[in-house]
């Protein structure tokens, strides 16, 4: 990687037996060792991958909830030593009591960082999360500048905005997108990547859990809103895309000189946006909609 700024990365749309940690985690494996063979440097699983996602009630989703210092993920990570690969792997996280639906990035020199779940759907183990407040924030792993998000964060603009200013190269969302969502698929991943110039991974997963059908169909979405890569199914699935990450960098776009040209980040108008954080104009929650906190 210090010869050559190209990234060769890896979707993998998997099937994911709720509440079989172990056995997920085989399969995860399996899945990672192949990815690697083929070139990917960075590989991407489903949101809750681990743990499965479709969780009736609370206590169920904390019996199967994992630390971060699981066996499970320490397992994966030394496979990504041994591969010298990073990997994003999705799972229900507990913290003492606490649960949160959680990204973990592992790498070769152990674990990176994780990102837990902002935005909370009322679906799955979302019911019995907590949202974090902490910050968005970038990862810079050799020379990638990399941003992880969870499946319905995706659909709020401002997150990938965000992490757009922050200096985000590639976004990654791990997401478990059910029948319902095809809208979903169909236009957000394009539009997210052309809106941000930047490159966009998209995992999902397939199979039926809990009620739900997954659609699969992955994709990643180069800086111009075309796809490098796609699944246009629900069957499992790994796509591939190699890239130059720096591509995601000018935001000055020069189509004629001096007479086309744009600028995503430098034309914006941010003393016009103070809508988007004025608490007056958020509109309340569902009657009996309940989260976690209260």
């Amino acid at each position: 990687m210090a010869d050559s700024p190209l990234w060769t990365i890896a979707c993998v749309q998997m099937d994911v037996t709720l509440g079989q940690n172990a056995q997920n985690t085989r399969q995860i494996l399996s899945y990672l060792e192949s990815a690697a063979s083929q070139g990917a440097r960075l590989v991407i699983f489903p949101e809750c991958a681990i743990t499965g996602y479709s969780f009736k009630t609370r206590q169920e989703a904390l019996d199967s909830a994992i630390p971060l210092d699981s066996p499970h993920l320490t397992a994966i990570q030394q496979a990504c030593s041994r591969l010298n690969v990073y990997a994003v792997v999705g799972t229900a996280e507990k913290e003492g009591n606490t649960l949160y639906n959680t990204a973990a990035l592992l790498g070769p020199q152990g674990q990176v960082d994780r990102y837990r779940k902002t935005h909370l759907p009322w679906m799955g183990l979302d019911r019995f999360t907590t949202a974090s407040s902490e910050p968005f924030r970038i990862i810079e792993i050799e020379g990638l500048r990399l941003g992880i998000l969870i499946c319905y964060d995706g659909s709020f603009p401002e997150t990938c905005r965000v992490l757009t200013l922050l200096g985000a190269d590639l976004i990654v969302l791990p997401t478990n997108w059910p029948e319902g969502a095809m809208g979903v698929v169909k236009h957000l991943v394009a539009a997210r990547a052309l809106e941000n110039h930047v490159f966009h991974a998209v995992c999902n997963r397939v199979g039926d859990e809990g009620g739900f059908h997954f659609l699969g169909r992955s994709r990643i979405a180069n800086p111009g809103g075309e796809y490098l890569a796609i699944s246009e199914d629900d069957q499992p699935a790994t796509i591939f895309a190699t890239f130059d990450p720096t591509l995601a960098r000018n935001k000055h776009l020069v189509r004629v000189p001096g007479q086309h040209e744009i600028s995503r980040l430098a034309d914006r108008r941010p003393e016009l946006y103070s809508p988007l954080i004025h608490a007056a104009l958020v509109p309340p929650k569902p009657q009996g909609w309940i989260t976690p906190a209260e």
